[in-house]
């Protein structure tokens, strides 16, 4: 008669969360419901996947009007980062995916949803530091000629907004303060503005 392997012991329950086990196992309760990037006919706003961290295959999700892309018109970019207490959630969690389509449609703007590595594997401030590096790839398109067409040809680099819910309202108030501090060479931060706020998903 076989046997089978015992259950791994709760180290932490943090539910409605997630759950740590003993062998180091991470079962997040929520926000695992992630959906593709694709043109949405309800809001008329498509959407794709970038990586810009490749090292660490971290993505942002790209939103874009489709009216905007006829037209070839600069819209306003608004840096979007996720909540999820740092632990869950994704920039493509169709709880963020559904927001920032309409977000984009509402709006008429284009928008950069960062997706960033997560606690308590990667504790903070490692959410931070992505989130940086995800600001600096944005910023090499100011010029033009950055890798993503869509920030090339569509982005008003004068009307920059970073904007996020929870723990990301975090995030955009601390990326505000450290590139304001850094002043990074191919970004005016004085001639951007931050955005902070909890995001409404209804």
């Amino acid at each position: 008669m076989g046997s089978t392997e015992p259950l791994s012991e709760i180290a932490h329950d943090f539910s409605p969360m997630m759950i740590i086990y003993k062998d180091g196992t991470i079962e997040r309760l929520v926000g695992n419901d992630i959906v593709p990037p694709s043109f949405d006919p309800k809001t008329n706003v498509d959407s794709r996947d970038v990586l810009y961290l490749p090292e660490n295959t971290l993505s942002a999700r790209l939103y874009i009007p489709k009216n905007s892309k006829d037209q070839n018109q600069k819209l306003p970019l608004v840096v979007y980062f996720h909540g999820g207490g740092f632990c869950v959630h994704t920039a493509c969690s169709s709880t963020y995916n559904n927001y920032l389509n309409n977000l984009v449609s509402e709006a008429n703007i284009i928008a950069v949803s960062v997706d960033y590595r997560r606690a308590p594997k990667n504790p903070v401030p490692c959410a931070h530091d992505d989130s940086r590096t995800a600001i600096k790839w944005v910023a090499s398109h100011v010029d033009g000629d950055g890798p993503e067409d869509w920030l090339n040809r569509y982005a008003d680099f004068q009307r920059v907004f970073f904007a996020g819910d929870s723990s990301g309202a975090n995030i955009a108030h601390h990326m505000g303060v450290r590139l304001c501090q850094e002043i990074l060479d191919d970004w005016d931060c004085f001639n951007s503005s931050i955005l902070l706020g909890q995001g409404s998903y209804s």
